[in-house]
């Protein structure tokens, strides 16, 4: 039986400049065992600053503020653009990553029966979003089954097998949500432009954990969420749209911009609180000049690493059985552990688990399940150190073991 090992070294802790804790930069509980910034991320803060000071401008003089707002707009998606290697005039700002997967959906029309392809690993509100597509054109939803442990070619042929003349969609994501793994998104988007189909690329995780998400990336639609790892404030996110099918896409307010051009058309969106738009890049310069954004890369990955470990290594102690989880095309910062049998295996579960974890043990994590198996999903950012996975593998892992048992 293969177990898990602790032989990884724990990195050392990063630190501000001043020499405290790099949490001293978040307002973070320090009573709770942070564990999950995947979900919805930490606001530095240096950003959280930004954002109040903005918030008071508007409302000091909010007809000064509404009317100049679509400019501030423009500017600010230009400036996250250029700092991810997006072209501005590809990329406009939307409230989170569901919301430009349904700016694509509202825009895009499909061929009557035409079907729409997805994964097992996708995020459930944009399925959902596809399958409404599809329902509107009397059409379907075909899933592929993609692994765990799928590598680059394995996990492409099993999308390019449910590949039809009916395809008009392809959604796919960039890093998933539930198994924390990379998809083949550059093999799909060659085989998407050879068939002429549209692909949408989920990447909600993607920007800060990937340096230029773009890069060698041909594909319709890119969606991504900014207060993930790039740590903006909730409420920020990117819609990155190439071609002539972006012509039909539109605000889901229409606004006084709406017969502007692409993406124009998204810089005026009423009386929409626009500050964590304009406060986003104030988080990304934060760790960029604090640490390097590479450099936290490492550590998260690392880190995540070394927890992963940890936690794996106190389950196989109680139980006896295997608790790794071999993820093909892993990702930094983001790991799974199995849990013992009989916990979080299926969504409604694991979304239990998560909250009862948090009432009783005072830990903020993600469980997932994927195919009937529950995993605790680890996701560490630049205030994590070693000590958060050395206790909750202390506490908590023998809490879940007698969990599991009764």
């Amino acid at each position: 039986m293969r177990t898990a090992s602790t032989a990884l070294p724990a990195p050392k802790p990063l630190s501000l400049p001043d020499g405290r804790p790099a949490a001293g930069a978040w307002t973070l509980d320090p009573a709770i065992r942070h564990l999950n910034h995947g979900s919805f991320g930490a606001v530095p803060v240096a950003a959280q600053l930004v954002q109040d000071r903005l918030r008071r401008e508007m409302l000091a003089s909010p007809v000064a503020w509404f009317s100049g707002l679509a400019r501030r707009v423009a500017a600010a998606r230009a400036e996250i653009a250029e700092s991810l290697g997006l072209d501005p005039d590809d990329t406009v700002l939307v409230p989170n990553a569901s919301a430009g997967a349904s700016t694509v959906f509202a825009g895009l029309t499909l061929p009557a029966g035409g079907q729409a392809v997805v994964t097992d690993h996708g995020y459930g509100a944009v399925t959902m979003g596809a399958r409404r597509l599809a329902r509107r054109y009397g059409g379907e939803v075909r899933t592929a089954h993609v692994p765990l442990d799928a590598d680059e070619r394995t996990a492409f042929e099993a999308v390019a097998a449910e590949l039809s003349d009916r395809t008009a969609l392809i959604v796919v994501d960039h890093i998933t949500s539930p198994t924390g793994r990379r998809m083949p998104v550059e093999l799909l988007g060659v085989e998407a432009a050879r068939r002429g189909v549209p692909l949408l690329v989920d990447g909600a995780h993607a920007p800060g954990l990937l340096r230029t998400p773009l890069a060698g990336l041909d594909c319709d639609f890119w969606i991504g969420n900014l207060h993930k790892f790039a740590c903006a404030p909730p409420g920020a996110a990117l819609l990155v749209a190439r071609g002539p099918l972006r012509e039909g896409l539109f605000p889901l307010i229409d606004s006084w911009g709406a017969e502007d051009r692409y993406p124009a058309r998204f810089d005026s969106q009423g009386t929409l609180d626009a500050s964590a738009y304009l406060a986003a890049s104030a988080a990304f310069r934060f760790v960029e000049s604090t640490w390097g954004w590479d450099t936290a890369r490492d550590y998260m990955t690392e880190l995540a690493d070394f927890g992963a470990a940890v936690i794996a290594q106190a389950f196989t102690a109680l139980t006896g059985q295997d608790h790794t989880a071999e993820v093909g095309m892993p990702v930094p910062a983001l790991r799974l552990v199995r849990l013992p049998d009989g916990l979080a295996s299926t969504r409604e579960q694991a979304d239990a688990l998560r909250d009862r974890v948090g009432r009783e043990l005072g830990a903020a994590t993600a469980f997932t399940a994927f195919a009937g198996v529950g995993y605790l999903r680890l996701s560490a950012h630049v205030y994590n150190t070693a000590a958060d996975y050395e206790d909750f593998a202390e506490r908590c892992v023998p809490a879940l073991a007698q969990w599991a048992r009764a």
